[in-house]
């Protein structure tokens, strides 16, 4: 479990196949790699990545043909940066939401406006991510725990404080920029329960009571 709080901004040195799957080499700066070992989880840019080998200055982890098919990894390269974040002990603050690491889809930035000394950025997501999408709600974007501040249809509003624009790879962002969205998950969770026993008829699509009680709380725009 992570919080999408970053800890660090690193790069990938390397990309390395290995069949249908990527050996991901990652440099950290100022990620503590010293309570790391062999086996636990980092994000990636949102994405949990377990580590298989490890060094002072980085790690390297495995990414998985499903992994690369649902996130941004399919057009990383070597010198693209990521934001780091180790997975969250139970002493841990919850600074940020409950974040799983999972990407559900990839977003791309339509338009970034300064206002001030903020950033405002629209994102357009996937259409099926759309009924998750709530104003005020909670997103992960590249592993930032960011919140929403407005909706039109499939496209979201989020805004940057400068600390986060100079402590993630968010300020480096441009239009059309690509970028991996994790939903909020409570929100997958509710949808699914909201479904009853219908959930095991195969191909079964949400119930009328599970639309009205998502619309009635926000959950679908």
């Amino acid at each position: 479990m992570f919080t999408g709080i970053i800890e660090d901004v690193g790069h990938i040195e390397s990309l390395t196949p290995t069949g249908d799957d990527i050996r991901l080499s990652i440099r950290v700066n100022k990620l503590d790699m010293s309570d790391v070992a062999l086996g636990d989880s980092i994000a990636n840019n949102g994405v949990c990545l377990t580590v298989v080998d490890m060094s002072p200055s980085g790690f390297s982890a495995d990414v998985s043909h499903e992994t690369i098919k649902r996130s941004g990894f399919a057009s990383y390269k070597a010198g693209s940066k990521v934001n780091l974040e180790k997975a969250m002990l139970p002493t841990s603050r919850f600074g940020g939401h409950i974040v799983s690491g999972h990407v559900d889809g990839v977003g791309e930035v339509q338009s970034i406006n300064p206002v001030g000394r903020y950033v405002e950025i629209w994102v357009q997501a996937p259409t099926e991510l759309a009924r998750y999408l709530a104003e005020k709600g909670s997103i992960t974007v590249d592993g930032v725990s960011l919140t929403v501040n407005a909706v039109e249809g499939a496209k979201f509003l989020i805004t940057l404080i400068p600390h986060s624009l100079q402590e993630t790879i968010i300020g480096g962002y441009k239009k059309g920029t690509k970028i991996n969205l994790e939903v909020d998950v409570v929100a997958r969770y509710l949808e699914r329960l909201m479904l009853g026993d219908k959930a095991a008829e195969s191909g079964q699509q949400k119930s009328d009571i599970s639309m009205a009680f998502l619309a009635e709380n926000g959950y679908l725009r």
